[in-house]
């Protein structure tokens, strides 16, 4: 499929793959979790929208998400299958049934590849935990099943996640309270709050 500017389509389609509101509030830390899980598992809060890193008895990181719209909601245990770097697109044909418009395929490193810049694939099925260029929808319930962290989070969530770590996936909150700032070498700007109006969303569409 060709990769075609069409303004007048261009906001319905960034509101389908991406959905969210304007602004969003997030930023990662080390806080306190429950001991009976082992350092290296991933669980995955929809309930909290965020994802939390075992990464030392009775702590983690949690990174704040972007959880499934009502009608994609999905719990589970599975384990990252595969890893990759700037991900290509392909929707489902579920998702090509809903709209039409989507292409059969979106290259790895597009803006608006909906994947971001890394992606961690669980187990058999279409879901992964990947990045995305739309930070405003972190916090909110619009994703396909996916789970999305900032393009920055995921930056750094990839390298310290291995294929095979085990994933839980679950509705239930947890009590958690901050440790510390884990990473102060990171950059600041990840770890600040964020405010994104309309205009900072993707002018163009690649879709016809």
């Amino acid at each position: 499929m060709a990769f075609a500017p069409a303004a007048a389509h261009a906001q319905d389609l960034i509101s389908f793959l991406w959905g969210g509101s304007e602004e969003y509030g997030g930023g990662s830390q080390t806080v306190r979790f429950s001991p009976q899980y082992k350092p290296g598992q991933i669980i995955v809060s929809f309930g909290d929208r965020r994802l939390y890193l075992i990464n030392a008895p009775g702590q983690a990181i949690s990174y704040p998400i972007a959880v499934p719209r009502q009608q994609s909601r999905w719990a589970g245990t599975t384990i990252v299958s595969d890893k990759r770097v700037n991900p290509d697109w392909r929707p489902t044909a579920d998702m090509r049934a809903e709209n039409p418009k989507l292409p059969v395929f979106v290259p790895g490193g597009h803006p608006q590849n909906p994947l971001g810049v890394r992606a961690l694939y669980l187990g058999s099925s279409m879901y992964r935990i990947h990045g995305t260029d739309a930070p405003w929808t972190i916090g909110q319930a619009v994703s396909k099943g996916c789970i999305r962290l900032t393009n920055a989070d995921v930056l750094d969530l990839y390298p310290r996640v291995g294929v095979g770590t085990r994933v839980t996936v679950t509705w239930q909150r947890f009590t958690t309270g901050a440790v510390a700032s884990y990473d102060e070498e990171r950059p600041r700007a990840s770890q600040q709050v964020y405010r994104y109006r309309a205009a900072r969303r993707p002018s163009q569409s690649i879709f016809e």
